[in-house]
């Protein structure tokens, strides 16, 4: 599978993992369009510059568009995200991963972050999974085959939308 470098991988999969962004996403694809003014009222735990970051951020990946008269909807992008994010938190739940109680949010940024760990990177990267290490322990004591689920989802998405690596590397260079 040709995946990106880790270093890239890991910018990408951290501007992926913001708070704002996950619940914006998750929120209208729970709920259907959020309307215009609404965003303060929906996400009264982020600030209005989180906000606005994370309605930028998804509008520059092309995860939202603006509907006419109905606020902010879900791109076909954006909904293929959402399936990756719940994928994921389905997969941290299962595994109580990163502990038997948390949140949605966090439950994809702990599995993103895992996900870009040189070892379990390594182990997912490896043809075919699970392989055996040069120190003998089977890669699959070091990532449960669960993971490869999440994994092969978040990168068939990347594929599908390189501009999200285009904005994540123009993120730590502004």
């Amino acid at each position: 599978m040709n995946t990106p470098p880790l270093t890239d991988l890991r910018r990408t999969v951290t501007a992926l993992s913001e708070p704002a962004l996950i619940r914006l996403i998750t929120e209208i694809d729970d709920n259907g369009p959020i309307p215009p003014r609404s965003m303060g009222r929906i996400f009264p735990d982020f600030t209005p510059q989180q906000i606005r970051h994370a309605t930028e951020q998804a509008h520059t990946i092309g995860l939202i568009h603006t509907r006419v008269g109905g606020g902010l909807g879900l791109t076909e992008s954006g909904i293929l995200l959402a399936e990756v994010y719940d994928v994921t938190a389905r997969w941290a739940r299962r595994h109580a991963y990163p502990a038997p109680t948390g949140d949605f949010t966090g439950r994809v940024r702990h599995t993103f972050a895992l996900l870009t760990e040189p070892r379990v990177h390594a182990a997912l990267t490896a043809e075919p999974f699970p392989r055996r290490t040069g120190a003998g322990t089977p890669e699959s004591e070091v990532v449960e085959p669960g993971l490869a689920g999440p994994w092969r989802l978040l990168m068939q998405w990347l594929r599908a939308n390189p501009q999200a690596a285009g904005f994540a590397a123009g993120e730590l260079a502004a």
